[in-house]
């Protein structure tokens, strides 16, 4: 199963990001998407989960959790914003990947058997930082991360 992984839109969704996620199955939003405009279009290329960030405020974001859990293709995922704020020990919970944003640098590690994903900002540029999103391929055999530098 293609999963697409975003954060940091701060509302802006690109046409590259939105290309690049063409295929996913599932989509995954991790906190401030900025505008809920970005939810709607993501919406339309497959379903979404979505967590509020901390410039997500307003009557839109009240809706959205602080964090949520999701398990696609037998593959237990959980997603935050701000990985800071983790407040579960993802191994001892059977946690597959742990998905965050907030720091706007992709990166991908793996800890005590749990993958944690960051898949960077997809938003307007901020300082020297790449413009990037993320995929993951989940199989029973396999969780692949994928970075995208995007632009």
């Amino acid at each position: 199963m293609k999963i697409g992984i975003i954060s940091d839109t701060h509302g802006l969704l690109r046409p590259e990001a939105i290309q690049r996620l063409s295929e996913a199955e599932h989509i995954v939003h991790a906190g401030d998407i900025g505008d809920p405009a970005v939810i709607q279009a993501l919406q339309e290329i497959a379903p979404v989960t979505a967590v509020r960030g901390n410039v997500d405020i307003g009557d839109w974001a009240r809706h959205y959790p602080d964090r949520a859990t999701v398990t696609l293709a037998g593959r237990k995922i959980y997603v935050l914003h701000n990985l800071k704020e983790l407040d579960v020990d993802p191994a001892m919970e059977g946690i597959d990947v742990v998905v965050s944003g907030h720091s706007h640098k992709p990166k991908a590690d793996t800890v005590d058997g749990v993958l944690y994903l960051n898949p960077g900002s997809a938003g307007p540029r901020r300082f020297s930082l790449p413009i990037a999103l993320a995929s993951l391929d989940l199989s029973d055999q396999a969780i692949t991360p994928r970075l995208h530098i995007l632009g």
